[in-house]
């Protein structure tokens, strides 16, 4: 059978002041139609229902997990107490998927991305699972990249060798690479040979914990520990224990690196991580002026390439300026230049450091 797992623990920094610390970048409506989270759980519903879908998010956003995939049954959700990274996200819903199910397979999603072709992407994700169930294979999803990208990480494909599953070609990953200078970045996109990292992976259940044994033997001994009482009504001290115990890994550092049979599905799917306001623009509909306008009532003068997004009802007017996103909230305006949006998560780091200004987090 196969399960999907959301990984949803994320903060969202970079998409303040609209994404906070009470509801972060997954749980909101970024693009008019349904939270991030619910898109993710929405695209894959042909192939993988709600009540096959396991959450794994911050102890405190279980309720809003809850609130927004009602039909996912509640004992899919688990509750991190502290962020260890994605290796241990994945390591207890590999042990609790492997428990139901011993030959269960796992579609593993991030909760904050966004396709604007979910048909295609089925397909793809239809070929890594194939792949996955031919053998005791770890498989990623490759994007094809069409620019010197130097915010992702690449997956070094063997494109001498190739299969096809579902009508789709399958290659043997080389190499994972860490996020590339722009130099190396147009080599990789020169060569043919790179694709984007996406951070979606399939396997068996059993597969990956294999392999967190072989390369994570200490986090698997600690799943281990917990696994007895995953299903049990110690379940959430046993969690507790696990990740107040496990070191903070990703899973592409910790497995996917130092793993031997490692399959890539490049793909083209309208894809973005949707990793900062310039991203949120690029993709939102805009009028003749090039201005993006989610809010009830702007206005603007010899202003283009703007970016405008409130829920409130105050007048927004822009005069003279272009390549701006103006975010507004209750608590918050932030107006920055749209090339400089990754400045965002600066500002955080200096709410956090003050304990006057926490407060608009």
């Amino acid at each position: 059978m196969v399960y999907a797992v959301i990984m949803a623990g994320g903060s969202g920094t970079r998409f303040w002041p609209k994404s906070t610390k009470a509801l972060p970048k997954q749980f909101l409506n970024l693009f008019g139609k349904g939270t991030m989270i619910q898109n993710t759980a929405d695209r894959i519903k042909e192939i993988v229902p709600q009540e096959r879908i396991m959450v794994v998010t911050n102890e405190s956003y279980v309720s809003i997990v809850k609130e927004q995939l009602p039909k996912v049954p509640e004992e899919n959700i688990v509750g991190e107490p502290v962020a260890k990274n994605t290796a241990p996200c994945v390591a207890i819903a590999a042990e609790l998927l492997y428990k139901k199910d011993p030959d269960a397979i796992m579609v593993v999603l991030p909760a904050d991305h966004h396709i604007t072709e979910p048909y295609r992407f089925n397909e793809i994700l239809k070929s890594a699972i194939a792949k996955a169930e031919d053998g005791d294979h770890l498989v990623t999803i490759g994007i094809n990249p069409n620019r010197p990208e130097t915010g992702f990480g690449y997956i070094h494909a063997d494109n001498t060798v190739s299969e096809s599953y579902e009508e789709n070609t399958v290659n043997p990953v080389h190499a994972f690479t860490e996020k590339p200078d722009e130099q190396t970045a147009q080599k990789f996109l020169d060569s043919g040979d790179y694709f984007w990292n996406s951070g979606m992976f399939v396997w068996k259940a059993s597969t990956v914990l294999n392999e967190i044994e072989i390369q994570l033997p200490e986090m698997y001994e600690e799943v281990k520990a917990a696994s007895s009482e995953l299903y049990e009504s110690t379940h959430d001290a046993a969690i507790n224990d696990f990740y107040y115990a496990c070191e903070s890994i990703s899973i592409d550092y910790g497995i996917m690196e130092g793993a031997n049979s490692v399959y890539v599905v490049p793909g083209e799917f309208g894809w973005s991580d949707v990793g900062s306001w310039t991203a949120v623009y690029e993709l939102a509909e805009k009028n003749q002026q090039g201005n993006s306008v989610q809010t009830l009532n702007a206005t603007f003068a010899e202003a283009e390439g703007n970016l405008v997004l409130s829920s409130g009802e105050k007048m927004i007017s822009l005069v003279g300026v272009e390549n701006l996103a103006v975010v507004e909230t209750e608590d918050a305006i932030l107006v920055c230049n749209l090339e400089k949006a990754q400045g965002v998560k600066e500002i955080v780091e200096q709410l956090k450091g003050s304990e006057d200004l926490k407060k608009f987090l």
